[in-house]
């Protein structure tokens, strides 16, 4: 019943937002993604994409002057994720804010060398455990299976995975697991993976991810859902078996 009332209730906001078929298409034309996307699940997807809107609030980061268009393909990748799982995955998250560059978070921090900084450098993006999730429009633009040092990136995906993970014990790596899912399967085999690229790193071996992916569990969590959608292929061809899992886990075969 409740259910009804709530798909009632966005639908009749949805409608007096205005949104089109032919602009949603127009937003997400240009994101080679929404190619694996077709018939029935195309219009999942869409749909899915404008209820996001009904329920998030967009919010200007710096005065930044964003676009209904940029909402929708915010949207759309956000949702890309959750297709299969359902948009109530993200009912803890309620705003989202965007810049239009990278954005300086107002807190102390410390570099490799030990030197503490008054402030952090500029960031593409950051998800809160209990806050909005901040994006930056230009490393939106920035998406495709070779867009970050040659490596796979999309940090809207990058990001609403941190809050897929902080829905159980916080950002470790370990999102909730379905109830068909063995959550020692996952620990072993993504700590089996993580100490391999590990090792490729220190001797200096090329990484089918991002190196970024190596700085915690949370941060190989997000590199590896970015890639598996931007770049399934070779997540599939170099690391199979976190591929193998991702499919369960996002309940999709980008492949």
């Amino acid at each position: 019943m409740f259910k009804r009332l709530r798909n009632w209730f966005e639908n009749r906001r949805i409608r007096k937002m205005g949104f089109t078929i032919s602009e949603w298409e127009s937003a997400v034309a240009d994101w080679p993604v929404m190619a694996r996307y077709q018939g029935a699940e195309r219009d999942a997807l869409r749909d899915m994409a404008f209820r996001f809107l009904v329920r998030k609030n967009f919010a200007s980061g710096g005065d930044f002057q964003f676009t209904d268009a940029m909402c929708l393909k915010i949207a759309t990748m956000a949702c890309v994720p959750v297709l299969h799982l359902g948009l109530d995955w993200y009912d803890h998250l309620y705003s989202i804010i965007l810049y239009e560059g990278d954005f300086v978070p107002n807190r102390p921090y410390r570099s490799d060398d030990g030197v503490v900084h008054p402030q952090s450098p500029g960031l593409s993006g950051e998800a809160w455990l209990r806050g909005p999730l901040i994006l930056s429009w230009q490393s939106v633009c920035q998406t495709g299976p070779h867009a970050r040092h040659g490596k796979a990136s999309n940090v809207v995906i990058h990001e609403f995975a941190h809050k897929l993970d902080m829905l159980r014990d916080g950002a470790n790596g370990a999102p909730p697991m379905h109830p068909d899912m063995k959550p020692g399967e996952w620990h072993d085999i993504f700590s089996a993976a993580w100490e391999r690229l590990q090792r490729d790193s220190i001797h200096h071996r090329p990484l089918p991810l991002d190196g970024y992916s190596l700085t915690s569990p949370a941060e190989f969590f997000a590199v590896c859902s970015e890639t598996f959608f931007e770049d399934p292929q070779n997540m599939k061809e170099h690391m199979p078996e976190v591929y193998r899992l991702l499919c369960q886990f996002y309940r999709q075969r980008p492949c």
